[in-house]
C-alpha cells in the first residue's frame, strides 16, 4: 500500500491529527492494540481546566474551547483547597494572577457539604471548568477521519520503520506500507518508535497516574464540584454512586499497560477521609494511565528527520487541547500556516531534548 501519510497511534493524539490531515491527504492510521484508545485516552478522567499547564498549553486550551462540540462539555464547578502551607501559597498565587477567584470555606461547604472546614487553610474557585466527554471526543475524530476517506487499522503493531528516497516504509505484520510522511503519535511508545526509525528521541517520560472509584457512608450528590488539593496531594469528584479519587501521582514508568498501585489508592483514601466526611471504605474499581511528557512539559510537534514527524508529549493535557493542537499540528506537518485563532507558533511546539 502506498499513500501520503501513516499516523502511528490510535489515542486522542493520533486520531485527532489524522482526521485533520485527512482533509487534504490520504491517511492510514495504525494502532498496535486490537482497539483504539486502550491506554491513556481510554483511562482519562478529563475535565476542561483552563489553568492547567504552562503558557503554551493554556493558549491551546483556550483556542480549543470554541472548537469543541458543545454537547461534549457540561458544567462542573471546581474548587481548590489547601491542606498545608504549600497549598495555601499556591492558592495565594492563583488569586493574585487571576487564575482563581475568592471563595469562603462556608461557600465551598454549601457546594460540597462533605468538606471538613477545620481541615483546610484556604479555598478558591476556578472559573470556566467543565466536564469533558473523552470517548465522545475520540469518537468524533474517528468518524471525521473515516468520513474523509482515512483508513484505520487495529491490531497492527509497527515492527520496522525505514526510509529511502521515496519516503518511509512502515512494516505492519507481514505488510509494508509506503508513505511520504510518518506521524509518530504513539504516546508513551513514541521514543521507542523513533529509535526503531533511527531518528533522534525526545527524552519523553511516561508518568503513571492512578485513579479509583471509592464508596463510603455518605450519599454522593452528582452536582458536587471537582475538589483539588492545591499542593497536588489529591483530587476528587462525584462519579455515579461513588467518588472518583486520585493521588495526582506522577510515578516514572516504562511504556506499558499501566496498573494501579494499591498503596497509592490506600494513601489517597486516607487523605480524602481526613479532609472530608465521606468515610470512604471500599474501592469499586481502579485503573492507571501513563501521561507522557517532554522535558519542557510542552507538547511536541515537528519534523525530527525528513518526512518523520513527532506529535507527542501531550502529558495530561491531551484531551482538553486536542482540537487546537490537532489543527496546529496538521498545519505544521504540511508546512502550512497555523490557523489564526490558535496563538502558538511552530517554534513553541518544537523543543527536542
Amino acid at each position: 500500500m502506498t499513500g501520503d501519510v501513516v499516523v502511528i497511534g490510535g489515542g486522542i493524539a493520533g486520531v485527532s491529527v489524522a482526521a485533520e490531515l485527512a482533509a487534504t491527504r490520504d491517511v492510514v492510521l495504525v494502532e498496535a492494540e486490537p482497539m483504539l484508545a486502550r491506554h491513556t485516552t481510554g483511562r482519562s478522567a478529563a475535565i476542561f481546566l483552563p489553568s492547567y499547564g504552562g503558557p503554551v498549553v493554556r493558549a491551546l486550551a483556550a483556542a480549543s474551547l470554541p472548537r469543541f462540540d458543545p454537547d461534549l462539555l457540561s458544567p462542573r464547578h471546581m474548587v481548590w483547597v489547601a491542606t498545608d502551607e504549600e497549598g495555601k501559597d499556591t492558592i495565594d498565587g492563583y488569586l493574585a494572577d487571576g487564575t482563581a477567584e475568592p471563595i469562603t470555606t462556608a461557600q465551598v461547604q454549601a457546594m460540597f457539604p462533605a468538606l471538613r472546614p477545620e481541615a483546610v487553610l484556604a479555598t478558591a474557585l476556578e472559573p470556566g471548568t467543565r466536564d469533558l466527554d473523552v470517548m465522545g471526543l475520540h469518537q468524533h475524530y474517528v468518524r471525521l477521519l473515516r468520513s474523509r476517506g482515512g483508513e484505520i487499522r487495529m491490531d497492527a503493531p509497527v515492527t520496522a520503520l525505514t526510509s529511502d528516497d521515496n519516503g518511509w516504509r512502515v512494516t505492519v505484520g507481514a505488510e509494508e506500507l509506503r508513505a511520504r510522511t510518518v506521524v509518530n503519535a504513539a504516546g508513551a511508545w513514541a521514543d521507542r518508535l523513533a529509535a526503531m526509525a533511527g531518528v533522534p528521541q525526545l527524552g519523553l517520560t511516561p508518568l503513571r497516574r492512578t485513579v479509583a472509584i471509592a464508596v463510603g457512608a455518605t450519599p454522593v450528590d452528582p452536582a458536587w464540584p471537582l475538589v483539588c488539593d492545591a499542593a497536588n496531594h489529591f483530587y476528587l469528584r462525584p462519579e455515579g454512586q461513588g467518588v472518583l479519587i486520585s493521588p495526582a501521582d506522577e510515578t516514572p514508568s516504562e511504556p506499558c499497560d499501566a496498573k494501579p498501585d494499591e498503596l497509592d489508592i490506600a494513601m489517597v483514601m486516607e487523605l480524602v477521609n481526613d479532609v472530608t466526611t465521606l468515610a470512604l471504605r471500599s474501592v469499586r474499581t481502579a485503573w492507571a494511565g501513563l501521561r507522557t511528557f517532554t522535558p519542557s512539559r510542552v507538547p511536541t510537534v515537528g519534523e525530527a528527520a525528513p518526512g518523520f514527524h513527532f506529535f507527542a508529549g501531550q502529558g495530561g493535557y491531551g484531551i482538553q487541547i486536542a482540537p487546537a493542537l490537532a489543527a496546529a499540528g496538521a498545519a505544521i506537518i504540511l508546512g502550512e500556516p497555523v490557523p489564526a485563532d490558535i496563538p502558538v507558533t511552530p517554534e513553541d511546539l518544537w523543543a527536542p531534548s
